[in-house]
């Protein structure tokens, strides 16, 4: 008879139905729960592969401009303390300057005259030291002494750095300044200070426009400069990354992030949806059985 379902023990078809909805069901609510369990409503390539692979070329992205901005920290770290040495530097020429004025004076004794002389030559020993004491992590810009440092002819060795600044290859070279040829300017001023035949106008030649002295202020405040804007360009260098891994951030939220109030109505629908679906298994599952009563 057409249109008739036959009863069977063999093929019951509304248990396959029932077996078929509740594994779809099934399915369903375990990528719910992967959503709200992870917080992404695409967690593998398997979830959506283009959107995977786009987030995963984002998080490389922001993974290179972290590693940048803690190297940029680092050197950061260098730089501002080169920067407060040469500032300490430029304070005790102030000093050095003010020694000479008063030696460019032909009122003053011998007597004073060599104190003014020793005076400047613990300034002098004040700047190697400041010089040789601006390292940071092993690393020096202006220098790391070698030689005697009462001596004109005392080396500061420093080294070139280069680092990144984004996930790009993209990099910054920090040149190094030694201050050798500062120091041996100061130092041969200090030995001519110590001299019976440095006089008031032998002092006053040093302060001129053209003089060692005056030369020697004037390249300090090149470095100054240099390094100021070193640190300029670095910390906004580090700002600039920021903004970006934030804004990267953003539009990966946008492309992956699960909607989780949307998720949670999901959850609660599909566990309804499966209790209902198991009802149905089981009252399906029981045809059969009731067969045998008509035995």
């Amino acid at each position: 008879m057409s249109g008739i379902v036959s009863s069977s023990i063999i093929t019951n078809s509304a248990a396959m139905v029932g077996v078929e909805t509740l594994n779809s069901i099934n399915s369903s609510l375990q990528t719910v729960q992967t959503a709200v369990s992870t917080g992404y409503s695409v967690n593998s390539a398997s979830d959506n592969g283009a959107a995977y692979a786009v987030a995963q070329s984002v998080r490389t992205t922001m993974s290179g401009l972290t590693a940048a901005n803690q190297q940029l920290g680092d050197v950061s770290g260098l730089v501002q303390t080169t920067s407060t040495a040469l500032t300490n530097i430029s304070n005790l020429m102030q000093s050095m300057d003010q020694t000479l004025v008063n030696m460019s004076s032909s009122t003053l004794s011998s007597s004073q005259r060599s104190q003014y002389a020793a005076e400047f030559t613990a300034q002098l020993q004040n700047v190697a030291s400041f010089i040789t004491g601006a390292s940071y992590n092993g690393i020096s810009l202006i220098g790391s002494n070698s030689g005697t440092l009462k001596s004109s002819s005392a080396v500061f060795t420093s080294t070139n750095l280069t680092v990144a600044t984004d996930a790009n290859g993209s990099s910054l070279t920090i040149a190094s300044t030694s201050l050798s040829s500062v120091y041996a300017t100061l130092s041969a001023i200090g030995t001519a200070l110590t001299t019976n035949a440095t006089n008031a106008a032998t002092v006053a030649n040093f302060l001129c426009s053209a003089g060692s002295f005056s030369t020697a202020v004037s390249s300090m405040g090149g470095y100054m400069n240099t390094y100021g804007n070193l640190t300029n360009q670095i910390n906004n260098q580090v700002t600039y990354n920021q903004n970006k891994m934030d804004a990267l951030s953003n539009g990966l939220g946008a492309l992956v992030d699960a909607n989780m109030a949307a998720e949670s109505a999901q959850l609660q629908s599909l566990q309804i949806q499966q209790q209902l679906a198991t009802t149905a298994l089981s009252i399906a599952n029981q045809s059969p059985s009731l067969l045998t009563k008509l035995i």
